[in-house]
């Protein structure tokens, strides 16, 4: 399976960081380290737009009539929708030569956090009031709260080891061993979106994320499987 993902990559030459020209000739393969600067700052931006629209229908009485289940279900969305991306950057990375993609790997994996800890609040401190025993039997007797608890439970050292002052301290080794608990996330937020559509006998949004989920994954797998065929 391929390198984890979910953050930030092991610390490399700057050769590999910005322009990358081994890898394809000219173009997008080569983006200078500025340039690669100038779209983290776009994309940081373009990640902020769900918080900033939350923030905007809040503020202007927008929510409809559930207003708890629809920021939970928006909150929710977006931390699937950014772990996807994250884990698509390394299969476009590989299919394509764009190596610098790797800088913003990071990034993608810290506002996949960044939601998910905004749906986690909902459901702890608005939906169980801190009700920490209600939340236990929720935990225990809930199939999608159990896997989605477990989500973020594991989401949360990635998080914090996301420096590259944290690569340093574990190893590279180790480091990645533990990274690669972003694939257990992954497969652990489809199930959660899963279980809870499967009341409403609704899967035609899920099943996209997981057939995502399943390509990027799988990607992985075959890359991973094809050298000790040979």
């Amino acid at each position: 399976m391929g390198r984890a993902d979910m953050t930030v990559s092991q610390p490399t030459s700057t050769r590999a960081q910005g322009a990358v020209p081994g890898s394809r000739a000219g173009g997008l393969a080569a983006l200078p380290a500025a340039q690669v600067r100038t779209l983290k700052v776009f994309i940081w931006l373009l990640a902020m737009l769900p918080f900033v629209r939350l923030l905007y229908l809040g503020a202007t009485s927008q929510f409809g009539a559930n207003p708890l289940e629809f920021v939970t279900r928006s909150t929710g969305t977006w931390t699937l929708v950014m772990l996807c991306v994250t884990l698509a950057v390394t299969p476009l990375r590989r299919l394509t030569g764009w190596n610098w993609l790797v800088r913003l790997r990071r990034m993608l994996g810290l506002f996949a956090f960044f939601y998910g800890l905004q749906h986690f609040l909902l459901w702890i401190g608005v939906d169980r009031g801190f009700d920490f025993a209600y939340m236990l039997k929720d935990v225990v007797k809930r199939p999608f709260i159990t896997v989605g608890f477990a989500a973020f439970v594991l989401m949360i050292p990635l998080a914090l080891t996301s420096t590259n002052g944290m690569v340093r301290r574990l190893g590279g080794k180790r480091w990645q061993a533990l990274h690669k608990a972003v694939y257990a996330i992954a497969v652990l937020a489809i199930l959660h979106y899963w279980w809870h559509k499967a009341g409403k006998n609704d899967f035609s949004e899920v099943s996209i994320y997981a057939a995502v989920v399943f390509v990027l994954l799988g990607l992985r797998l075959w890359w991973g499987w094809r050298p000790a065929a040979r």
